[in-house]
């Protein structure tokens, strides 16, 4: 028998996904490695980032005014469907899904590629 004075509380539940989603040290070491080469070939200029609850977003930018022109999306919710990782392009399409951050930065890696060549 509880005595009527008595203040008894339950654990607070654990969730599924931390409150916040962000970048990883590799992570980033990766994404701004990839960023550094496109500034350096003058492709880019400006970057920004956004860690809600729900995805952690890294987009980089031709001009600051416009649409960026490449978004990188992390999603934990969607890790055991088609990865948590995508690429968007300029107009919000999705270029490529994975499980992978290297395997979605990939026509990126290209990109860069052809631009050196050329």
């Amino acid at each position: 028998m509880r005595p009527e004075n008595s203040n008894v509380s339950n654990f607070p539940k654990k969730q599924p996904f931390p409150v916040q989603v962000g970048f990883d040290r590799k992570e980033m070491e990766r994404i701004f490695n990839l960023y550094g080469r496109m500034v350096a070939a003058g492709h880019w200029r400006d970057y920004a980032m956004d860690m809600g609850k729900d995805a952690a977003i890294f987009a980089a930018f031709r001009r600051t005014s416009e649409r960026p022109q490449m978004r990188i999306e992390k999603r934990p919710a969607d890790r055991n469907k088609q990865g948590m990782w995508s690429l968007h392009g300029e107009h919000g399409q999705i270029l490529k899904r994975g499980h992978d951050l290297a395997v979605v930065l990939a026509p990126m890696e290209r990109r860069l590629m052809k631009l050196v060549s050329e």
